[in-house]
């Protein structure tokens, strides 16, 4: 940021979206802080932290059309308790509630960057896309590097409070993954004798 100026910062939060553990969650209030410095301008820190984050998800977008539907229903097969029909679910689900979720996923840590490879390969409008991330990440954007630009050289007790929400992000994740595995293998399990009794009296 001191050498390229608000193009910097664009530049850090752009390898963020493609490299997730880099944290947003610093590299903005630190953008504020800069700006508070007279190292960059709060608006042009704002913009091209926006622009970044846009032409990330662009590259994610492009790995997702580029993998496709098809593919991508190749790839859970080939996943341990991951069957065809979840991916068919989530493709309904994301017909249904796509626009929602690109908006409101670039406002979640960890779901911020990945939200980009299913609105690519289910093809959204790439248009609508564009707007929906650019809309998300403006606002999240703004709030972290208003907030370093605010706390000056306390810039960094934001991230305590970015911790918290990332934390609760990732204890969910933890328990639907749980609540997944446990749910699939108690089903493979009630399926199997089922399955070798209609064998057996096939063959009788």
């Amino acid at each position: 940021m001191e050498t390229l100026g608000a193009p910097g910062a664009g530049l850090a939060i752009f390898v963020e979206n493609l490299f997730p553990p880099i944290p947003s969650e610093v590299v903005l209030p630190m953008a504020g802080f800069a700006a508070r410095l007279g190292d960059l301008s709060l608006a042009g820190a704002i913009i091209w932290t926006t622009i970044g984050s846009v032409a990330g998800a662009w590259v994610l977008y492009g790995l997702g059309a580029w993998l496709g539907h098809d593919r991508m229903r190749a790839i859970g097969a080939r996943i341990p308790l991951v069957d065809v029909e979840d991916i068919d679910r989530t493709t309904a689900w994301f017909a249904r509630h796509g626009t929602k979720a690109v908006f409101f996923g670039r406002m979640v840590p960890l779901f911020r960057s990945f939200i980009s490879i299913p609105a690519g390969t289910e093809r959204m409008s790439l248009p609508v896309f564009t707007v929906l991330t650019a809309a998300g990440s403006l606002i999240w954007n703004s709030i972290f590097v208003v907030a370093g630009y605010l706390l000056g050289a306390n810039w960094h007790a934001v991230d305590p409070y970015a911790s918290v929400l990332q934390y609760i992000v990732v204890a969910a994740v933890a328990a639907g993954l749980v609540w997944f595995v446990v749910g699939r293998v108690r089903r493979r399990r009630t399926r199997r004798p089922a399955e070798q009794q209609a064998t057996a009296t096939r063959g009788d």
